[in-house]
């Protein structure tokens, strides 16, 4: 009984009768902009009660004796738990009222945080981080379900690509935010405030989101816009809710397009995290800069993706879609940029921000398009499924890198020294970039589905 009214609940909302025709133009612009302001902002608040740990990590060892393997395994078991978590909410959001799924996922994530800094036990805190990463799982579907019914295939590059952003405010803010509170109030409160705030985007986000153009009285945005595909303009617009099966084994797992893209994912995300987990210690240890330079490391890598995101998203829909065809040829600049880090001396610290500007420039852009990739290699009914599926692959090759780097530097650092060992681990970001432009060829014509 419990669990019909709960899917109840967050069952999406059905068609009301069409509005007027005067009245459809104006509310449809004003819906389209609440959606993409309001997943906008709720989606960079979920990056503040995600990425406010490894800011305070070093204060919650002195605190509480944790070691370093003790905090990498809780970033571990979150990477982990994200990538399981954005898979099987995917489909769950497929399902559901975004307003409700994705406020609900907001709230709870709130609710782990300020248990994390009210508990002292070690145990406690790996479980709450767990689940904490599962329900972040919660955030990225739902904001894909919705701009894929609010805006059509000819725009979604160039839209995604503005949405995409929230994630560099959102986590070049989460370590501000977190350092300002703990400097302030002791290390609990990088994890207090975050969560207040993150209580006060869940009411925004169910204030000011929406489903469907139909639940409000509108025509689906591909009769708004007159952007259907062939499929639609022969066989008509489908509007029916899927169910789990045609989801993941219809839609998803015998896509082979969306498991080249989930493989690719893979390599890119190892790339991406390298140098967010890896970079200020692989700094401090073989570049001899400070902590504040290893911090502004992290912002250099963040902010670099916002103008590109931008542009490589409008060049994707004017390349036709070809989202893979851009990715591959943003994995070029990078592997020259890790290369110049590989080859720089100590010494010339504005050099590496250099590299690392263009490491974040260009590595946004296939984060943000393999995405856009997997809504249009589906259907829009199925997009939260298969960005889960692409997300999973994407968070285990950031645990991968996150305690296979680690190892690394542990192990070979203690036979052959820390500069031959962080060498060892420059090649293998290397290989994975290579691996990566390798497996992107694959992708290089094609194009949303016809």
């Amino acid at each position: 009984m419990l669990f019909e009214r709960i899917k109840s609940f967050y069952a999406p909302p059905l068609p009301i009768p069409r509005l007027p025709e005067s009245e459809i133009d104006h509310t449809y612009k004003k819906y389209r902009w609440s959606t993409l302001e309001s997943t906008f902002l709720g989606y960079a608040t979920f990056y503040l009660v995600r990425n406010n740990l490894s800011t305070v990590a070093k204060d919650i060892e002195g605190a509480l004796n944790y070691d370093h393997n003790m905090i990498g395994s809780i970033l571990a078991v979150t990477a982990i738990a994200y990538g399981i978590g954005k898979f099987l909410m995917g489909s769950l959001s497929d399902r559901s009222d975004p307003r409700k799924f994705m406020a609900t996922g907001l709230l709870f994530t709130a609710f782990c945080n300020f248990a994390f800094g009210g508990v002292a036990s070690y145990t406690v805190h790996f479980l709450l981080w767990a689940l904490n990463g599962f329900i972040q799982g919660m955030g990225w579907p739902p904001c894909g379900r919705s701009i894929g019914h609010w805006f059509s295939m000819r725009e979604r590059g160039s839209i995604f690509a503005i949405w995409n952003v929230a994630h560099n405010i959102g986590g070049g803010l989460a370590g501000i935010l977190a350092a300002y509170a703990a400097s302030h109030f002791g290390w609990q409160a990088a994890f207090y405030v975050p969560g207040m705030i993150a209580v006060v985007g869940s009411m925004y986000l169910f204030w000011r989101l929406r489903d469907t153009p139909q639940s409000v009285g509108l025509p689906p945005i591909e009769e708004y816009k007159n952007d259907y595909s062939e499929d639609e303009k022969k066989y008509g617009v489908n509007e029916k809710e899927l169910r789990t099966r045609e989801l993941f084994i219809d839609y998803v797992l015998k896509n082979k397009a969306l498991w080249l893209i989930a493989i690719s994912n893979f390599f890119v995300y190892i790339v991406r995290y390298s140098m967010l987990d890896w970079g200020p210690t692989y700094l401090r240890e073989i570049k001899g800069a400070s902590l504040t330079d290893g911090g502004f490391a992290i912002l250099v890598i963040e902010f670099g993706g916002i103008p590109s995101t931008i542009l490589m998203g409008w060049i994707s829909d004017k390349v036709g879609g070809r989202r893979g065809m851009v990715s591959l040829l943003c994995m070029i600049p990078i592997f020259m940029a890790f290369t110049g880090i590989y080859l720089n001396p100590p010494g010339h610290f504005w050099l590496d921000m250099f590299f690392l500007s263009v490491i974040g420039f260009f590595v946004y852009p296939p984060v943000m398009l393999l995405g856009v990739a997997g809504l249009d290699l589906t259907s829009k009914k199925a997009v939260g499924t298969a960005a889960g599926f692409i997300g999973l692959f994407g968070y285990i090759g950031r645990t991968v890198q996150a305690k296979g780097f680690g190892w690394i530097v542990d192990y070979f650092g203690g036979i052959y020294g820390s500069e031959t060992a962080w060498n060892l681990v420059i090649f293998v970001i290397l290989g994975s970039t290579l691996l990566a432009i390798f497996l992107l060829s694959f992708t290089w014509n094609m194009k949303p589905r016809a």
